[in-house]
């Protein structure tokens, strides 16, 4: 007898729509796994024998199983085939009855006892799922909140084998999850409170605010100074000035950590812009993503977060140009010899490093010993078309001891991100009805419309681009930033003090 179960697999973030076929003949009791399987898929045939020897179901010993994993010219990876091929054997024996399989998208991994465990990936095969027209998602009981975040699809949670025949046979007496996943993700947000304030960090007025600038435009930022100055205090506590997810986003991030298998917790969406800090010796496949099956690097775990490279100096040079593409794009496409894959990658860099090998360039209290040499090596590891994609270029100097011993109140990031979130909103209107995008990331179209400047400002920024030797980008770059500005102070046009500001952070970082 033939059966059929519909289940899913992934493609980067996105998964499609995978054929379940079984077929039972004689034989000697062997199961035949076709489809391009993997060998965690091929493994599946012994824990589907034990799992349904398990549920008390008596398989023929004169039987031979051929299991089809459609299309075929897909590989399939991972042990969520488990289910759907115990189902479609038990099926293909007379053992369930087939009148509801095409109803449901079955997924999950089976235990030699017969219980379901999760899975990676639930998310996306969810929005598959319901864009197939399935009726419901049949899947392990720890992934069921995670793909009830989606609207228009029933969601039955199983824990063994055994419900999950007993839905197969009456869908009627199967348990549905209904949440309402906006209003959870909203209390939980509520809730959730960085527990990192820019209040801690004593002085450092001038680091403070090009990353208040960063979080509300959304601006690639390197911090330059001696050891011990702050720089690595003051990027922690960025997320907690940028403006909160929204639902959609947060479907979007949850949807990658899903296909990555990094969820923290299963029962949730992701509340807070990820802040990944990666250390320098990571591969650039650890960076970009890749590998022989593939994955995503720490600049797609960063999505909608910040990428944080303390040390930036130390990384390879051949590693830090992979980010060079996926800055301009915010996506990175990974190619294979089997598969083409595009993975999001709009993220905000932060980068942090000393001036010099020693650390001491141009401080005022300990003597510098590298030659001219040591430090031009040093900073050759930054390629120019990389420095050029950083907007913001701060100097983060050694506190002075009036500084160390103040007991003065320093601004909290709750009033940082007020100022921050008006701008954004802000930005949002501008944008209308347009896709919203921060003003780090506009257009040419946009930056002409938006970023007009006066006689006295295009004067400004010509002197500019001679004494600083800025780049056609760099100059689109300046202009980006005057409007960030221009909208945290809350004017309408960029005026001259906004657009002096912005060029002050393209001044070399190199020579403090």
């Amino acid at each position: 007898m033939f059966a059929r179960i519909f289940s899913g697999g992934l493609t980067g973030i996105d998964a499609y729509c995978i054929e379940v076929e079984c077929d039972c003949g004689p034989g000697i009791g062997q199961i035949s796994l076709v489809g391009l399987p993997d060998a965690s898929v091929k493994e599946a045939q012994d824990r589907v024998r034990s799992a349904i020897k398990a549920c008390d179901f008596f398989m023929p010993y004169a039987k031979r199983w051929i299991v089809n994993l459609a299309p075929a010219d897909t590989r399939k990876e991972g042990p969520a085939f488990d289910l759907p091929i115990a189902i479609g054997i038990l099926a293909s024996s007379n053992m369930l009855p087939t009148t509801h399989l095409s109803k449901f998208w079955i997924v999950g991994e089976l235990g030699l006892d017969g219980s379901v465990r999760p899975v990676s990936g639930v998310l996306p095969l969810a929005i598959a799922a319901k864009t197939y027209g399935a009726m419901g998602i049949i899947l392990p009981q720890d992934n069921a909140e995670e793909a009830a975040l989606i609207d228009g699809i029933k969601v039955f949670p199983v824990s063994h084998l055994k419900q999950v025949c007993q839905l197969i046979a009456d869908p009627e007496s199967g348990v549905v999850l209904d949440v309402e996943p906006r209003k959870v993700f909203k209390n939980n947000q509520l809730q959730q409170r960085s527990i990192l304030d820019f209040c801690e960090v004593k002085g450092q007025s001038n680091a403070k605010r090009a990353l208040e600038i960063a979080a509300a435009g959304k601006h690639n930022v390197l911090m330059v100074g001696p050891p011990g100055s702050g720089k690595s205090m003051l990027a922690q506590r960025l997320p907690g000035i940028m403006p909160p997810l929204s639902f959609d986003e947060a479907l979007e991030l949850t949807k990658l950590y899903s296909v990555a298998g990094m969820l923290q917790n299963k029962t949730s969406l992701v509340l807070e812009r990820p802040f990944r800090n990666p250390h320098h010796s990571a591969s650039a496949v650890g960076l970009v993503g890749g590998g022989t099956v593939p994955r995503p690097g720490e600049i797609s775990l960063s999505h909608m977060g910040i990428l944080f490279l303390d040390e930036l100096t130390e990384f390879p040079r051949s590693h830090l140009d992979t980010l060079r593409q996926p800055l301009e794009s915010a996506n990175v496409t990974i190619s294979r010899a089997m598969q083409t894959l595009t993975y999001p990658a709009s993220f905000l860099l932060v980068g942090a490093c000393n001036p010099c090998p020693c650390g001491y360039k141009g401080d005022s209290v300990k003597y510098c010993s590298c030659t001219p040499f040591q430090a031009d090596r040093y900073w050759g590891r930054l390629s120019g078309p990389l420095l050029d994609r950083i907007d913001l270029h701060v100097q983060v100097s050694r506190l002075q001891e009036t500084e160390l011993a103040s007991t003065y109140n320093a601004e909290t990031s709750e009033a940082i991100r007020l100022r921050v979130m008006r701008a954004v909103e802000v930005q949002q209107e501008r944008c209308g009805k347009n896709p919203f995008v921060f003003n780090g990331q506009m257009g040419q179209r946009q930056l002409s419309k938006h970023c007009k400047i006066d006689e006295t400002s295009r004067l400004m920024l010509a002197k500019a681009v001679n004494s600083l030797g800025l780049s056609a980008r760099a100059y689109d770059r300046v202009l980006r930033i005057a409007r960030t500005i221009a909208d945290l102070s809350a004017h309408d046009s960029i005026e001259p003090l906004d657009l002096a500001e912005a060029i002050r952070y393209r001044s070399s970082v190199r020579s403090p």
